[in-house]
């Protein structure tokens, strides 16, 4: 019989998406092939601490997305560093093949804990160190995008320490705008603003997760998302459409209110249509120096133009998540979807 292979979930994290990360982890963990993989739990708390955890409960509350959080007290503490090679914890030999890191947002899906990993020398599923950090920061991926010939929303970039003019935003972006943290995910610290009280309090709720804001012009159109898949030769899934039951497909509607959105997948789009956006999601994965995977989201207007949203590194692994979603729907399971992804991880390694 061959020996498993050693996959060490890593979770949590310090980001205000750390419930989400929870709730990612026990979906894979809960899909993936125990006959050909070995689990081990190393979970983040919010204050950065990293531990081993038990698999029989490494949660508390997991069946409730606003109370979970990490089951601590039979863990222990462990640790990746620079010169591990592997082991969390050399004084048991725990020792893990690759990692599959599924935090979201800062401090994991940024570029840090790649950056560790690439330093342990130890094989990780997704975004390399530059791609992660690219798709974090919206600032830096929309110009990008747009060097590239890539549409996207018109925008404006602020940092803490600067005047915004109100009536100077309107007259380069109308009303109304969407105010976001320039590098966070999931919708957490997002606004629409339709006046100047909104746009004020929305501005000052970015800027409490976030020293960089994006303002960016409201596109009115359709909401479409697409999976990729892979590393020098990625493959893009069927697409889906999102139908917020609110303004906007919020964090509550993403990962806690199952009736928060209507998905249709897949999404009810010419053939021609369908395929224009399947390239540009695959250009903008590459464009943006991803691997492994990601998920794009896309505005589709009425008149037929596609406008780029952004692009997820570490998309969520919810029950109700796109992501895999889309693949099930494209003929790749759960179970095989993460597979492939531990095995890219692998092979990247092992190239480079």
């Amino acid at each position: 019989m061959a020996k498993k292979i050693k996959v060490g979930i890593l979770f949590g994290g310090r980001s205000a998406e750390h419930e989400v990360s929870l709730q990612s982890a026990k979906n894979i963990v809960d899909a993936i092939d125990k006959d050909k993989y070995e689990v081990l739990l190393i979970g983040i708390d919010k204050s950065g601490k990293w531990f081993l955890l038990e698999q029989s409960q490494f949660l508390i509350n997991e069946e409730d997305p606003k109370l979970i959080r990490l089951n601590t007290k039979k863990g222990k503490d462990v640790a990746i560093t620079p010169q591990s090679n592997g082991f969390i914890d050399k004084e048991v030999g725990d020792k893990v093949d690759v990692v599959f890191p599924i935090l979201h947002g800062p401090f994991g899906e940024d570029g840090t804990v790649q950056g560790l990993l690439k330093l342990a020398n130890i094989p990780f599923v997704g975004a390399d160190v530059l791609g992660s950090a690219i798709g974090m920061d919206k600032d830096v991926m929309k110009r990008l995008l747009k060097e590239a010939g890539i549409p996207t929303a018109n925008f404006l970039v602020f940092k803490k320490e600067d005047s915004i003019d109100f009536n100077e935003v309107v007259k380069k972006l109308n009303l109304p705008v969407f105010v976001k943290p320039a590098n966070l995910g999931s919708s957490i610290g997002i606004s629409k603003a339709r006046n100047r009280s909104d746009f004020n309090k929305a501005v000052k709720k970015a800027f409490s997760y976030n020293l960089k804001i994006i303002i960016e012009e409201s596109i009115i159109g359709r909401e479409i998302e697409c999976s990729v898949l892979g590393n020098e030769d990625p493959t893009a899934s069927v697409l889906g459409e999102v139908i917020p039951n609110d303004d906007f497909y919020s964090y509550d509607a993403k990962y806690i209110d199952e009736d928060g959105a209507k998905f249709i997948v897949p999404a009810d789009i010419s053939k021609e249509k369908t395929e224009e956006i399947q390239r540009l999601a695959i250009k903008t994965f590459k464009t943006l120096e991803c691997k492994g995977l990601g998920r794009i989201d896309f505005f589709l207007k009425e008149d037929g133009n596609i406008f780029v949203i952004e692009i997820n590194t570490i998309p969520g692994f919810t029950k109700i998540s796109m992501y895999p979603h889309l693949w099930e729907e494209s003929g790749i399971s759960y179970t095989e979807l993460i597979d492939q992804l531990v095995q890219l991880a692998l092979k990247r390694f092992n190239q480079r």
